[in-house]
């Protein structure tokens, strides 16, 4: 038979059905895994204590902690050269990439396929169990950066999905089928909502989107089992509300500080920590002088009320768009001869911070990529901007790019060794201040503008830090150029002494203490997704998202 000419996405199935067929024939590891649970469950209690179930992958970042780390360790320094795809799962998308972080449990898993649709996979072969597609008016919303969303949450028998058009929606985790959908917020006064939701006890917390177009932020809780509404705390206060004194004027009405990504929690002080973004309009402060409250900032809320007890501003009355929608990691470093319980934050605005997570005091911030705004800290950690680097009519050059030194891509911590592995971007913006007067429901709601400084040096690069200290222990660079910018996805780090993340169109996995290129692979599609980790029988799977697909990979199965 003469050879016959295959599309990529031909070649791709035909792989992922040779590949299944094998599994299937490989008898204890893969064949005896879990069929289709017919009561699918797993409790709050078991997303609680998710360490002592290493081979699923039960939150949005692999715990409740932030952490992104596997325990897992089947696939080591020594052997991730051999690491081959074990299965490839073609998914639906409008936009050029998906990125989305799967969550698994009993041998499924659940993804999301932007901008309308819930995948459940069979985790071993790709096999898909179930698909739940529900249409949103995409022509009609308001989105800054594609129709996009990156994940799901998992709790009992539910699998819950924040949409793009802002309703939140609890499916049956078996079958797929809607058990209800509760409107958060109404999309044409510009929010949406792309960020993966976070279940704890009997509630589901979202944040919302739309910062660039003159929305006001918010937290929510929902009951787990009907959607009712718990509590919602406002990002951008009402009269009356602590902070609501920082806006000037009405500004607080279209004043941003949106809450796109997912927080974390700590169960003993049954506190959330989530990340809020830009004031808006984003670039001026004309007319909304002060603090902008809450903006850029943490806030951590009683779960149960949501009720804040306390916050910590990075950038205060930002004008550079440097939204604090990082991943929070809650981790326990030593400080001043005793343990802390601190909070870990790398920064879009270029420092990594280390607060107490007990009342926000403070601890010490250092720069882990270049910046050239701030020239210290006050005692209390409020930044002492260089009054040089203040926004002009002619233009600013400032130091990091208006993408961030970080973005929203989520770091890894190892806690084993003190290591939080970062995302980096080291790049400069020109940044503006014009007499522009944004008007909301007519375009983005910006103030003034910004444009990338493509004549500077710039990089992106994975860097290793140390948590006690805040220096950079390695740093590897993944390239140099104008087009570093929005060019770094995620990264997982594994007991194998391994750091995996995806950069343009290839896999890599790092040495964990070197930051050492030991395995890439090109998979001939745009990466910006995080990678996760996850075991059925003995076998170690890595899985991320590339371009419409999401790739799974393994070791040989042993002969």
């Amino acid at each position: 038979m003469s050879a016959q000419p295959l599309t990529d996405l031909e070649i791709w199935e035909t792989h992922a059905y040779l590949r299944q067929l094998s599994l299937r024939a490989a008898g204890v590891d893969v064949g005896h895994a879990a069929p289709l649970p017919r009561q699918f469950r797993v409790d709050a209690a078991s997303i609680l204590a998710s360490t002592k179930r290493p081979n699923e992958w039960l939150t949005f970042a692999g715990n409740y902690a932030g952490h992104r780390h596997s325990t897992l360790s089947e696939i080591s320094k020594g052997n991730v050269r051999d690491l081959r795809v074990a299965w490839v799962a073609q998914l639906r998308s409008m936009d050029e990439f998906l990125e989305a972080s799967p969550i698994v449990a009993s041998n499924l898993m659940f993804v999301t396929a932007s901008p309308d649709g819930v995948v459940a996979l069979d985790a071993s072969t790709g096999k898909k169990e179930w698909e739940f597609r529900r249409p949103v008016p995409v022509s009609e919303l308001s989105l800054c950066c594609g129709s996009v969303n990156r994940g799901v949450a998992i709790l009992n028998d539910s699998v819950f999905v924040a949409t793009l058009d802002a309703h939140l929606v609890a499916l049956n985790a078996s079958t797929g089928r809607k058990k209800w959908e509760t409107k958060v917020a109404d999309f044409r006064d510009g929010y949406s909502m792309t960020g993966a939701p976070l279940a704890l006890g009997d509630r589901v917390i979202v944040g919302v989107a739309g910062g660039e177009f003159g929305i006001r932020g918010f937290i929510a809780a929902y009951r787990a089992s009907d959607g009712q509404l718990l509590w919602k705390f406002n990002t951008v206060p009402d009269p009356g509300e602590a902070g609501h004194e920082t806006w000037a004027g009405d500004s607080w009405k279209t004043g941003g500080a949106p809450t796109w990504t997912t927080g974390a929690y700590d169960a003993e002080l049954n506190l959330l920590y989530w990340g809020v973004g830009n004031p808006a309009p984003p670039f001026s402060s004309k007319g909304r002088s002060g603090d902008n409250l809450f903006s850029n900032s943490v806030v951590a809320l009683n779960a149960d009320t949501g009720k804040l007890h306390w916050y910590y501003q990075f950038t205060p009355t930002d004008e550079h768009d440097w939204d604090s929608v990082q991943q929070p990691v809650l981790a326990e470093i030593p400080w001043q001869g005793k343990p802390r319980a601190a909070l870990l934050w790398a920064n879009r605005n270029g420092f990594f911070y280390a607060l107490d997570r007990q009342n926000g005091r403070f601890l010490f911030a250092k720069p882990f990529a270049k910046q050239t705004w701030n020239t210290g800290f006050t005692p209390d950690g409020r930044p002492i901007p260089d009054p040089k680097a203040a926004v002009s009519h002619n233009g600013t050059l400032l130091w990091p790019a208006v993408g961030g030194a970080t973005n929203w891509w989520p770091p890894s911590y190892d806690a084993s060794r003190r290591l939080l592995y970062i995302p980096s971007v080291d790049a400069a913006s020109i940044y503006f201040s014009k007499n522009t007067r944004p008007m909301k429901g007519q375009g983005e709601f910006q103030g003034s503008t910004s444009v990338f400084a493509a004549n500077q040096p710039a990089a992106a690069s994975i860097r290793a830090v140390e948590t006690e200290t805040g220096k950079i222990r390695w740093e590897a660079i993944l390239e140099r150029g104008p087009e570093t910018l929005r060019s770094v996805g995620g990264v997982l780090s594994t007991s194998g002494g391994l750091v995996f993340f995806g950069h343009r169109d290839q896999i890599f996995a790092l040495d964990s203490d070197t930051g050492r290129t030991l395995w890439r692979i090109r998979v001939g599609a745009r990466i910006n997704a995080p990678p996760v980790a996850y075991a059925v029988g003995r076998t170690q799977f890595v899985a991320l998202m590339a371009g419409h697909a999401l790739f799974a990979f393994s070791l040989p199965l042993a002969k």
